[in-house]
């Protein structure tokens, strides 16, 4: 080495970092929660909710809560045996304390702490996870008599355990905030967590969990008691079964239960979930190719033995097609892909599974003959169909390679052949294909132009979705062939880097959109796995504005309405009548910014029926702080503005209700002589105190009065969010906007935003519009083509349980279900083309 070289770099113990308690978790938290996207944010839910669960399974609890708050922030609650608040033997810490901040700290490494019957929960890392990647999280438990609360912040105590009210139940309630500086979205969706909270339901008969979303007022409530043959049911819903028979099957062997129900319907997929202690295994594991052996072997023995094959003998795949069925076992010391759990790895748990299913469904068979019959002949139709699917496939890979470069004749194609630029535009009709292809840039963007709706395939039949000929193009188009059997599609194969959905957005184009992306997840489910396929986002808005020749486009109408305020703000001034202060400059940018923040939440609570006027009237609301909890008893209510003081209240009420009951049903002196033999008095009852009143935390206020603290600086209060009223008859107007020659009087700081919008919006021209249908050739490649300004939403496959169901529903043979969801949903709609 030369003297000129530079010093090779050190590595040595200055290098290495140990990071200790929840620092690893939030370093990292993919490892523990699955990612840091929405499924991660869910699965924060999950984790809390699984441990309720494994207090129900035990029999320990019996209902569980699960309530969105409007702030974002979740409340899960279970009436078990709530979480142990003694110290732990050897830390010294309050049992919540160590179990919430320390990894493998919980009582299910073994069974003698109440825990018989496998349980989801086995590292005590789940919840630790939770409080490690929350902002804040606060536990509170029943139990000894009283509720003790606990907060914490990023993983971390922020307060000492407190004992407050008295309790005569016990349980635990978890109230967590995610942190947004790990989770670049925190909105919870009530649907995910609707079909979670169902499957468990359904995974644990008796029990009770309600979800409530305080955001949007909605609740629903699952119990079911017959378990599994109504998750059979449930999901077979959309499709018509051939037999009316649910087959049950339970049993046990070495410790590990199975329970197991199954249904064929006149469909073609196969829809099989398998879980174990409650857990879905997304990737399955031992129990389902246990449960696969057992199926394919019985239903082979009993049609080889009644001789019901003929000319054909089905495959494995043949006797799934059409099958609902769900697995569920319960193992005690089950090993796991993962943290999440996707897959379950026990060996032993095939062959008990292969064992429980094999026998009991033999024995259905041969004690339910016609319906044994009906099932053998699906399998039988389901080996033909597959061996005339094989000829149409054939067909299908054959025209690609036989006829004029292999390509449908309407394909405009493009001159590149490089995946990572190439693009294959799917649009709807001649019309709109002949604009794109105007508008396209023909080096790298191919467009192929539909004839109307494409078919259904949720309806049809393999055989005839090849023969179908606008399938056909699609394929040929796209470059990849049919898969046949259990083999792969080849996406390496295909022509385009990007598919691009292209509709408009108008009824019609929204059905062909939904067609295409049917048949996507169901035959070419490899491109939405792999993230290839997009669809295109035309924007919102057109903007013309006064002396410009070309329009602008705004996407969204939040961003709209934060132009539009922009706009007004520019060269505008506010102006406090009652001391002409005038605010312009950075201080209206600030005072602007903090009425954003505030906008929402103020939406959030006069949706609950109470704006800032009924505070100040029923809350005793301070100048520049309002009372968050609200306390409701018979007729009347008071409000409160910390915790403790609320739970003090309720106490008092509590006492001053038992000593009013016990007043009114004092104890006997003495038993009668008649009583003497030891016979209990059926007039001797005990009193059940029913609930005297209710506590009500409305998360939304923490954050009106974090910016009500930032309005103080400028000198105002909550009083100016109310309007001012009338004075000698008079509208009063304590504000006021000027800008140029333009002057807005406002009753109150709520009306600034608004009017600085109509502000914004003079000289200009907005035009909301549908899409794709009226913009010309130029408009379509600004908005919706080119590269650099196009707005594309990429299709990911984030749950694909949920989309087989999802496409069951919307696209199946079965009109209820779908009047149900479009029921449930229409409140949800926000751009409705009639």
């Amino acid at each position: 080495m030369s003297e000129t070289d530079p010093p090779k770099a050190t590595y040595d113990g200055s290098d290495i970092q140990h990071l200790k308690g929840v620092e690893g978790i939030r370093k990292r938290p993919a490892m523990y929660i699955g990612g840091t996207d929405s499924h991660g944010l869910h699965h924060l839910v999950y984790e809390v909710v699984d441990n309720s669960i494994d207090e129900a399974v035990n029999g320990h609890a019996s209902k569980v809560k699960v309530q969105i708050n409007v702030d974002e922030s979740i409340s899960i609650s279970d009436d078990g045996r709530g979480i142990p608040i003694s110290e732990v033997k050897g830390d010294g810490r309050p049992a919540v304390e160590v179990v919430l901040t320390e990894i493998h700290a919980g009582g299910k490494f073994d069974r003698d702490s109440g825990y018989k019957t496998g349980t989801g929960g086995l590292h005590g890392v789940g919840i630790t996870a939770v409080n490690a990647v929350s902002e804040w999280l606060t536990a509170e438990v029943s139990r000894e008599g009283h509720v003790w609360v606990m907060d914490f912040e990023k993983g971390r105590r922020s307060s000492e355990l407190r004992q407050l009210g008295r309790s005569d139940k016990t349980g635990t309630k978890l109230s967590f905030l995610p942190d947004p500086t790990i989770f670049p979205e925190t909105k919870f969706s009530f649907d995910t967590l609707t079909r979670r909270l169902q499957e468990l339901a359904f995974l644990t008969p008796g029990i009770r969990i309600t979800l409530q979303d305080d955001r949007v007022n909605r609740t629903e409530s699952f119990h079911y008691e017959d378990g599994l043959v109504e998750f059979v049911k449930h999901l077979n819903r959309t499709q018509t079964p051939i037999m009316p028979d649910v087959i049950s099957v339970a049993g046990e062997s070495d410790g590990v239960q199975v329970e197991v129900a199954l249904q064929h319907n006149d469909g073609y997929t196969e829809n099989v979930r398998a879980f174990a202690n409650n857990i879905f295994n997304v990737d399955g594991g031992s129990h389902l190719s246990g449960f696969k052996a057992a199926m394919t072997r019985s239903l082979n023995t009993y049609a080889k033995k009644a001789n019901l094959f003929k000319d054909i003998s089905p495959a494995s795949e043949d006797f799934r097609e059409g099958l609902t069925a769900v697995i569920s076992v319960r193992v005690p010391d089950p090993q796991f892909e993962s943290q999440t759990k996707v897959k379950l790895t026990n060996p032993e748990v095939e062959g008990i599974v292969q064992s429980v299913v094999g026998e009991q469904l033999l024995k259905y068979l041969e004690e339910n003959p016609a319906n044994a019959k009906r099932l053998v002949a699906k399998a039988v139709n389901a080996a033909e169909a597959r061996e005339a699917a094989r000829k149409s496939r054939e067909m299908v890979r054959r025209k690609g390679a036989i006829t004029t470069g292999g390509l449908p004749e309407k394909l405009r194609d493009c001159r590149s052949r490089d995946l990572e630029t190439t693009e294959l535009y799917l649009v709807e009709g001649d019309s709109a294909g002949g604009s794109a292809d105007t508008g396209r840039d023909s080096n790298i963007q191919a467009i192929l132009p539909l004839r109307g709706k494409i078919l259904n395939v949720e309806k049809a039949q393999l055989v005839k979705v090849l023969d179908n000929n606008e399938i056909s193009n699609l394929f040929r188009a796209i470059g990849v062939s049919p898969a046949a059997g259990g083999e792969e599609m080849d996406i390496s194969k295909r022509r385009y880097g990007k598919i691009i959905v292209m509709t408009d957005a108008d009824v019609d184009g929204s059905h062909i959109r939904t067609l295409l992306l049917t048949f996507i997840f169901r035959h070419m489910r490899p491109l939405a796995e792999g993230g290839f396929v997009y669809i295109a986002q035309p924007p919102l808005y057109r903007v013309t504005q006064k002396g410009r020749k070309a329009p602008r486009y705004v996407q969204t109408h939040e961003t709209m309405m934060t132009e539009l305020t922009d706009l007004g703000r520019d060269g505008a001034s506010l102006i406090s009548k009652s001391d002409g202060t005038v605010f312009d400059d950075d201080n209206l940018d600030r005072v602007i910014s903090v009425l954003r923040e505030m906008e929402q939440p103020l939406e959030l609570l006069e949706r609950r029926g109470i704006d800032i006027s009924y505070l100040q009237v029923k809350g005793g609301a301070e100048p520049t702080r309002l009372p968050r909890f609200r306390v409701l008893w018979a007729d009347s209510e008071k409000w409160f503005f910390e915790r403790d003081e609320a739970d003090a209240f309720v106490k008092q009420l509590e006492q001053e209700h038992e000593a009013s009951v016990a007043a009114e049903n004092p104890p006997a002196d003495a038993k009668s002589d008649s009583d003497s033999d030891g016979n209990e008095d059926p007039d001797d009852k005990t009193v059940e105190l029913e609930p005297v009143c209710q506590l009500v935390d409305l998360h939304e206020i923490t954050t009106l009065n974090a910016q009500l603290a930032l309005l103080k600086d400028f000198g105002f209060t909550y009083t100016d969010f109310v309007s001012a009223g009338v004075q000698n008859a008079e509208q009063v107007y304590p504000f006021r906007i000027e800008r140029g020659d333009s002057t807005v009087q406002l009753t109150s700081l709520r009306e600034v935003l608004p009017e600085l919008r109509k502000l914004g919006e003079k000289g200009l021209t907005l035009t909301r519009f549908k899409g794709l249908g009226e913009m010309n050739s130029e408009e379509l490649w600004d908005t919706s083509m080119d590269p650099e300004k196009r707005v594309l939403l990429q299709v990911r496959m984030e749950d694909a349980v949920a989309a087989d169901e999802i496409f069951r529903i919307l696209m199946g043979d079965q009109v209820e279900p779908r009047r149900e969801f479009i029921e449930t949903h229409a409140l949800d709609v926000k751009q409705l083309d009639i």
